[in-house]
């Protein structure tokens, strides 16, 4: 993660030249089959987790919005003046909109996102709430290399904020190695604003992942969706359906896509055969203890510093500093 000369326009970190086709044909050629979850987030799964975040029974994001409502000048304080912000996967900004209007006078903010069209969308918007604070967007896949842009104003001390529960997604090997390239991020005196969904009831959880209005199918279907426009597969998107089951052994969401028939798919040179009811794995979720998340930061060279919680303690956004 090293830095680059670049004005305020738009970073291209990679993002648009990662590529989708290789990690498709060697997600469905693997068994269990798999699709990775970073992919979700086309111009049209944006829409879609846009909307998820509007429903009823997905708590994530109304727990989270209530501890940045009711707590955001504690976190500003504990933050402190004159930071410089790294959101990862900030998405339209909601959340970060909420806290930049708390801290004091923030100098730099640099968004991280896959999602060009979003990433956009969000700096224009945010150029002209806060027309004195220095915005460089960054396109990349913040879970692969990218460079931070130079120069860059002075600040006091550099801050990552990683909202949502995004985190969950990672495995405990990948949580921890993750996590050092954060702390390695961040630097001397960095910290790490991060959102955890806890663990609660499982039938909460797989309310969350199975909405009644069907949005989160659609929202995973939509893989299949981007492979047929982008890699000119030819999925039957109706011989498909959404499933989301919480491993209580495991502590997680499994998300998936299961054929309803036996069926072929082609896709570039590539055919699949898949018999009825065979699953494609799109995303895991974890949830995660107080402790054990602590733990995991720990770990990783970062010291606890404080815990924010909804009132039903659904969900945590915790802060830590980077050890000394």
């Amino acid at each position: 993660m090293k830095p680059t000369q670049t004005s305020e326009a738009l970073v291209h970190g990679g993002a648009e030249t990662a590529g989708f086709f290789q990690p498709v044909i060697a997600g469905l050629s693997q068994r269990p089959r798999t699709l990775p979850c970073k992919f979700f987030y086309d111009e049209r799964g944006a829409q879609l987790f846009q909307q998820i975040c509007d429903l009823t029974e997905y708590y994530i994001t109304r727990a989270e919005l209530q501890i940045l409502r009711l707590q955001s000048a504690d976190i500003a304080d504990k933050l402190g003046e004159r930071i410089e912000l790294i959101g990862l996967g900030t998405g339209a900004g909601t959340k970060t909109r909420i806290l930049l209007e708390e801290l004091r006078e923030p100098v730099v903010y640099i968004p991280i996102d896959i999602s060009r069209e979003q990433l956009e969308n969000s700096t224009a918007r945010f150029r002209a709430l806060f027309p004195s604070l220095t915005i460089l967007p960054i396109c990349a896949d913040y879970l692969e290399s990218f460079e931070l842009p130079l120069p860059r104003p002075p600040s006091s001390r550099s801050i990552v904020y990683f909202p949502g529960s995004t985190i969950g997604n990672f495995g405990p090997d990948n949580t921890d190695r993750f996590l050092c390239r954060l702390a390695e991020l961040t630097g001397p005196d960095g910290g790490l604003l991060i959102g955890v969904d806890l663990q609660k009831d499982p039938a909460v959880i797989e309310r969350a992942y199975n909405d009644a209005a069907g949005v989160t199918a659609a929202f995973n279907l939509n893989l299949l969706a981007r492979a047929n426009r982008e890699l000119g597969a030819d999925f039957v998107t109706q011989k498909w359906r959404h499933q989301a089951i919480y491993n209580s052994v495991q502590g997680r969401i499994e998300m998936y896509l299961i054929s309803t028939t036996a069926q072929q798919v082609q896709i570039g040179n590539h055919q699949f055969h898949f018999d009825q009811d065979e699953r494609i794995l799109t995303e895991y979720s974890y949830k995660h203890s107080v402790d054990g998340f602590k733990l995991l930061a720990g770990q990783a060279g970062f010291s606890f510093q404080h815990l924010w919680t909804d009132n039903e303690r659904l969900f945590g956004l915790f802060y830590f500093t980077v050890a000394n």
